[in-house]
């Protein structure tokens, strides 16, 4: 059986990883030139009965402690004067809770335990054909065609796969706009010690001016806004926002070493669902695209991971384990992303400080891991 995972990505990446300790190849095709060719983003926290479960199943769970910082759960809250609402710190060392790990060491993780030609890269999907005898006939960008028995879409967002089995059209919820600022310790002390060893959120009513401490000791500003039109691509015009708060806090955009990078959040309906189809699945983004609030990353690789326990268990009938993956992803995802889209909108309300003050007291665990 042929096996095309198209998406390199955490959840792409964790079934071919699965899929290979089960003895079953797959092929993961990467729209990336290669695994350097652009920044991963931030950092993540991984959950025990989602993103550490999956690594687990990928025999990964040693190597991630290793590379994991859990004093990366250190989380300051603050208000737009720079009173600190919350401080939450976690137990020096201990991995108990959801320690957190730099989305590229994760990946690189992942990517080191594949035999080196499970991913080829610079192949970007452009179309997927279903063959009237199973199947499907795929081609990309660079002209490349070929085929397989059961493709996998993992391509996030815009998912070329999820066309297959689904029309759903995307919402547009928020607006992300992101800058970092490299060596902090050393360029920037005094921000490096606002944010402390983990995540910091500067929270007025309906905007978020958020920091993250990388492994690499950098830090990843994020500015989380309601959806919006109005152009965000420079440092004055994100300065105009937070016009009237603390000038410690909004010295995170004016150190800023890049230029501002907006980008839309897009969600897709709660409770999606699609008619089983032999051949093909989805899993993560492509699946069940959410508010990012501290779950996608997460759910994304236990797709990874259960679909391939599933296909491991039923090799002679692949159709049957798509569908009861399916089955059991729909009955663990509609609960989840109802809390992601409850969250995301307590965070960019008008009562945001008072709401997240609430939900860390009652939640404090929980709380510390959105982001």
């Amino acid at each position: 059986m042929r096996i095309a995972i198209c998406g390199g990505g955490l959840g792409g990446l964790t079934l071919a990883r699965v899929l290979h300790r089960h003895g079953i190849e797959a092929t993961v095709y990467e729209r990336e030139a290669s695994r350097s060719a652009r920044s991963q983003g931030g950092s993540l926290d991984l959950h025990p009965e989602s993103g550490q479960r999956a690594l687990a199943e990928a025999g990964l769970a040693g190597r991630f402690r290793s590379r994991a910082r859990p004093e990366g759960e250190e989380h300051r809250v603050l208000d737009p004067t720079g009173r600190t609402l919350v401080h939450h710190e976690p137990d020096p060392g201990s991995f108990s809770g959801r320690p957190e790990i730099d989305r590229s060491a994760l990946r690189d993780l992942l990517l080191d335990s594949l035999p080196r030609d499970a991913v080829l890269w610079g192949h970007r999907l452009a179309a997927a054909t279903p063959r009237s005898e199973g199947g499907c006939d795929l081609a990309f960008d660079s002209g490349h065609r070929t085929g397989c028995d059961l493709l996998v879409g993992a391509d996030g967002a815009r998912s070329v796969v999820r066309k297959l089995l689904t029309g759903v059209q995307l919402s547009y919820v928020a607006t992300l706009v992101e800058l970092s600022i490299e060596d902090v310790d050393r360029r920037h002390p005094e921000i490096a010690e606002l944010v402390g060893g983990g995540n910091l959120w500067c929270v007025g009513a309906n905007q978020i001016l958020a920091a993250q401490r990388l492994g690499d000791g950098s830090l990843r500003v994020g500015i989380s806004l309601r959806a919006t039109d109005r152009p965000l691509d420079s440092k004055r015009a994100l300065l105009d926002i937070f016009d009237g708060w603390d000038a410690r806090l909004t010295t995170l955009i004016e150190a800023g070493d890049s230029a501002p990078v907006p980008r839309a959040i897009e969600t897709m309906p709660i409770g999606t669902r699609w008619t089983s189809r032999p051949g093909v699945t989805l899993i993560g983004d492509a699946a069940h695209l959410m508010p990012p609030v501290g779950e996608g990353a997460n759910q994304a690789m236990l797709d990874g991971a259960e679909l391939a326990g599933h296909l491991a268990a039923n090799p002679a009938d692949p159709d049957a384990a798509i569908r009861a993956y399916e089955e059991a992803m729909f009955t663990r995802i509609s609960p989840i992303a109802e809390m992601s889209a409850r969250v995301q909108a307590m965070m960019l309300s008008d009562t945001a400080a008072d709401d997240i003050v609430r939900f860390f007291t009652a939640r404090p665990t929980e709380a510390a891991s959105t982001g």
